[in-house]
């Protein structure tokens, strides 16, 4: 039991620090020169920086993003032997870590591109819900924070009906909980009608997602 407990903890730890890497701070404070979280909404995730810089380096964003969260599911599931329990306590402390990274003064991302990949680590039927109402949404109404709404809204529930397990269910909610909490000046701005739409074009500035 004690081995278990140092393994779940090990697993936390290990799976925090990973969220910390956060793709848009690395990129465009270490090689641009320029913290992404100096622009725009502030937000150091994916949409404003593309939206501020655009270019090539924003595949880098993304891959950084999706490997942490990858990792992090696996070296928990080679801990814990795959058990679904490891996939959710890996991807709940992945997500603490890209939206509150301890070296980068707890100023990240709010977790979709992250959140996305540990979606689909965990079930290809949660990752469906997740991502099909995200792009659904996303692409119907050009708003970014719409579709990431509906991805932390729909994840607790989508992991109820495909585990019916209520721990499983309980870290889901505090994840997506998490997500919709990181949103919330984008859905004040939803329900006022004064959101911005995203656009292909880069945009240097204007990013509220």
């Amino acid at each position: 039991m004690t081995e278990l407990f140092f393994r779940i903890a090990v697993i936390a730890v290990a799976s925090y620090f990973l969220g910390c890497f956060n793709g848009a701070v690395i990129v465009s404070k270490y090689i641009l020169r320029d913290d992404v979280r100096s622009h725009g909404s502030g937000n150091a995730g994916l949409t404003n920086f593309y939206r501020t810089f655009g270019g090539p380096l924003t595949a880098v964003v993304i891959l950084t993003d999706v490997l942490k969260a990858v990792v992090a599911v696996l070296v928990a599931s080679a801990l814990l032997g795959g058990t679904d329990f490891a996939k959710y306590w890996a991807g709940l402390f992945c997500l603490l870590g890209h939206m509150f990274p301890c070296m980068f003064h707890f100023r990240g991302g709010k977790g979709i591109l992250s959140g996305g990949a540990i979606a689909i680590m965990i079930d290809w039927r949660v990752a469906l819900v997740v991502w099909g109402g995200f792009l659904i949404l996303a692409i119907a109404t050009k708003y970014v924070s719409l579709g990431s709404c509906w991805a932390g809204a729909s994840f607790p529930f989508a992991t109820w009906f495909v585990f019916w397990d209520p721990i499983l269910l309980v870290l889901a909610a505090v994840m997506g909980g998490l997500i919709l909490w990181k949103h919330r000046e984008n859905i004040k701005r939803l329900l006022a009608g004064n959101e911005s739409k995203f656009s292909l074009h880069k945009k240097k500035g204007v990013d509220k997602t």
